[in-house]
């Protein structure tokens, strides 16, 4: 690197400028719509269970937020320091070496990202099998066809897309509306300290629930170029993001406690439904009505979540592509339609290869011939949930430790770029960053505790990204050592 370039980060080879396309409140739904999943239905009852009262439930909810908010704010320096697609995988080539961001997009590619997409289907598709009263065997074709008709939307050009992102992500808001209506004004009168026995895992376990449930934001970083007025927006995108959700998040809890009881809240697998269903404000016709409510909200929820993982995605592989030529193809957008048309048909088919892989009992049986092959034991599939949950089991120590490289490459470009154009600087620095690589830290470790041997089902795929960063590397040497 040369010294202009250590000075100018953004004079970079390679680089690329998609148009800027997206408003604040565009790059706002994407992050709402992306973090706001199926989270908020399901960890509740897993994270009041782990605390003693209401009040210290609530109190855990806002210290996820104000970790997501350290976050959000060292990735605004990073964002905005660097104006490229891709983010993270920016952020990780340009501190630590491109064989970093090659692996980082890697895990992206082969599982993380993909797995997440993955995830985010199967959820739609379960939703839907209850609300259509289909037959179980239709969830992965469900799943399958979500993708698709997401992925084929994006390929249509951003302007499409983002339009589709948008009324999502308001559907799901105005579901949320009718849900905290519901609790909020059914008044339990339960005191917010009321003292129960916490379960075995304590405050800690809940804190690890509460930042899964946070998680995602950081994917607004990827789609940074395409954001009107990027400098000013990409900071105000990320925290009104933030703020947002966190007040979605607050509220909804304060619903359910409202509406169920700090008891029955932490016996409850579906609160979203139960609290409709127990609402004296609403007529007995529309709480027999509760199940098909939740559902399309759920859908709803899940598919803003594809839609925005499959955008976000699609950069960080055009990006890979731009780099490195073994992926050349990745990093063509279509003159047209202005989408990277490749990098969305890889990472669909990557994806649905998941879908089919890992939630198919033949794809299970494949995974475990393999596993059992090198002397381990077969996959417990059952301990984790099943399908897809396992596989998020399996690469959540590799997602948490690239958010910890990526987060720490503040640290780096302090040191290295003293003197670079920062336009936004995260406040209170080194404090801020630090409090976010620590509790990357901690994930890290609850991650890897509760995954065990599994974790090695995510270390092969990034193993095998070695050998074709070396490939790549080497063919790149030799083109141009002939010109």
């Amino acid at each position: 690197m040369t010294d202009t370039q250590t000075e100018q980060p953004d004079s970079q080879p390679g680089d690329y400028d998609p148009p800027p396309s997206l408003s604040l409140w565009d790059a706002v739904s994407i992050i709402v719509g992306i973090v706001v999943g199926v989270s908020i239905f399901k960890v509740p009852m897993l994270i009041f269970s782990n605390v003693s009262s209401p009040l210290e439930g609530l109190v855990a909810w806002v210290l996820g937020a104000m970790v997501a908010l350290c976050g959000a704010l060292t990735y605004a320096e990073l964002a905005t320091m660097h104006r490229r697609t891709g983010g993270e995988y920016v952020y990780l080539s340009r501190a630590y070496g491109p064989w970093l961001g090659f692996l980082f997009g890697w895990a992206q590619l082969t599982g993380v990202f993909s797995g997440s997409i993955g995830t985010m289907a199967y959820v739609f598709s379960d939703y839907a099998i209850v609300l259509l009263k289909w037959d179980q065997s239709t969830g992965v074709g469900l799943a399958l066809f979500s993708v698709m008709l997401l992925t084929a939307l994006h390929i249509l050009g951003v302007k499409t897309s983002k339009t589709v992102q948008n009324v999502l992500t308001l559907s799901k808001l105005v579901g949320l509306i009718m849900l905290l209506s519901a609790g909020l004004l059914s008044g339990s009168g339960e005191s917010l300290t009321t003292e129960m026995p916490a379960g075995g895992g304590g405050f800690g376990l809940a804190m690890v629930f509460i930042l899964y449930a946070y998680g995602g934001w950081n994917d607004a970083a990827m789609v940074s170029t395409e954001i009107h007025d990027s400098k000013r927006n990409v900071p105000r995108a990320l925290l009104i993001g933030i703020g947002l959700i966190s007040c979605i998040y607050l509220l909804v809890n304060l619903a359910y406690l409202q509406g169920l009881g700090f008891a029955a809240l932490r016996e409850s697998g579906t609160p979203a439904t139960d609290v409709i269903a127990r609402s004296k404000l609403l007529s007995p016709t529309v709480r027999g009505l509760s199940v098909q409510v939740i559902a399309v909200l759920v859908m709803l929820s899940a598919l803003g979540a594809v839609h925005g993982l499959i955008f976000t995605g699609s950069r960080l592989y055009a990006a890979l592509g731009a780099d490195h030529g073994v992926f050349e193809r990745l990093g063509r957008w279509h003159p047209g339609l202005g989408s990277p048309v490749w990098s969305l048909t890889v990472q669909a088919m990557l994806t649905s290869l998941l879908i089919l892989t890992v939630g198919t009992q033949a794809g299970r049986d494949s995974v475990n011939a393999v596993v059992t092959s090198v002397g381990r034991q077969p996959i417990p599939w059952d301990n984790f949930g099943g399908g897809f949950d396992t596989l998020l089991a399996a690469t959540a120590p590799v997602f948490w430790t690239f958010f910890l490289l990526s987060g720490s490459t503040v640290f780096v470009f302090r040191i290295r770029q003293s003197q670079a154009d920062r336009p936004f600087r995260t406040p209170f620095y080194p404090v801020v960053p630090l409090v976010f690589a620590l509790s990357c830290v901690y994930m890290i470790y609850s991650s890897i505790s509760y995954a065990g041997d599994l974790t090695l089902l995510a270390l092969i795929p990034l193993a095998a990204g070695v050998p074709i960063y070396l490939l790549s590397s080497h063919n790149f040497q030799l083109t141009n050592s002939t010109h």
